[in-house]
């Protein structure tokens, strides 16, 4: 492979990885991102040498990928259930955490680089806080049942974004990696 080719798949490479790191703060599936651009590649890159990205390495990229994926989905819908909540309580959680995680990554905070990740971020826990207490007011709750129920569920897509950004780091610094060992 010309150097200059190899030189722009791997830039390429990493760049997916980045923005796939970014949209796991946005509740999309940017860990999936990530896997499909290190198997892309795994196919076209080098299949000897020093810049090679073996198959195996992107398998064990997709496994963390689905337990990334799980880990956020498993975090929401626990914290609005741990709570009492309603399968409904839980599904608007969801809901709620992706409507408010673009709206807060939109909107921005007033800090230089890290401002939108982080109203992403907020901006989902709140939004799964609304959903979760909306749909256990609409069904009779009281209010404080309703602000527990999205309380949980705020501070379960805390734990389930954490959770997720967290393999998609693993995910970045393994591609990276691998590329060179």
């Amino acid at each position: 492979m010309d150097v200059v080719l190899l030189i722009t798949a791997i830039a390429l490479l990493a760049a997916a990885m980045v923005v796939g790191w970014l949209l796991t703060l946005l509740g999309l599936p940017g860990n999936w991102l990530m896997v499909v651009a290190a198997a892309i590649y795994a196919w076209l890159a080098p299949t000897s040498g020093v810049t090679q990205l073996s198959w195996s390495s992107v398998a064990v990229m997709a496994v963390l990928a689905a337990v990334g994926e799980i880990a956020e989905f498993g975090a929401g819908v626990w914290g609005a259930r741990k709570a009492g909540g309603s399968r409904r309580a839980a599904v608007f959680a969801l809901i709620g955490s992706m409507v408010g995680a673009i709206a807060g990554a939109a909107l921005g905070l007033p800090i230089p680089v890290l401002g939108p990740p982080l109203a992403a971020v907020l901006g989902g826990a709140v939004g799964a806080l609304v959903g979760a207490g909306f749909a256990e007011h609409t069904l009779g709750e009281d209010s404080r049942k309703s602000l527990r129920v999205g309380g949980a569920a705020f501070a379960g897509r805390l734990l389930g974004t954490g959770a997720k950004t967290l393999v998609a780091t693993i995910l970045a610094v393994m591609a990276m990696v691998a590329l060179f060992l």
